[in-house]
């Protein structure tokens, strides 16, 4: 099974960003241990902090599943939630930090309605729980 990871605006400063809120691991280490750890999954994985890189990235449709942590597009990306909304995989949102537990704009998620299920505040490990409810 081919899965698309994808996270949007500033993940890609995992492991040094907010180490307090995100940890200190960068994503291409912890992608490098959900690779060995889900040998039998491709793990497709990227990043843009562009909201349409993002949009022509998912409507490639070639991945079997999608695994999303739209970052701060969560909160206000209806382009993001149409297009999730057209895509007839499963899809799971992933939220490193808990959302609910943060500032009050950030609680909001107007891409989850169109995912077929929300991980918040897992820290990193919800990429994996993300792949194991795709098993």
């Amino acid at each position: 099974m081919k899965v698309l990871i994808i996270n949007g605006p500033n993940l890609n400063l995992l492991g040094t960003r907010e180490p307090e809120i995100y940890g200190t691991v960068s994503m291409e280490d912890h992608l490098d241990a959900l690779r060995s750890g889900f040998p039998a999954f491709e793990l497709d994985y990227y990043q843009s902090n562009i909201e349409g890189e993002i949009i022509n990235y998912l409507q490639k449709d070639d991945f079997d599943a999608v695994i999303i942590n739209p970052g701060a597009f969560t909160h206000y990306s209806y382009a993001i939630a149409d297009c999730l909304k057209n895509i007839n995989k499963p899809k799971v949102e992933v939220h490193i930090s808990n959302i609910y537990k943060r500032e009050e704009f950030r609680q909001k998620s107007v891409t989850a309605a169109n995912t077929d299920a929300v991980l918040s505040g897992f820290g990193m490990e919800g990429y994996r729980l993300a792949i194991l409810s795709l098993k």
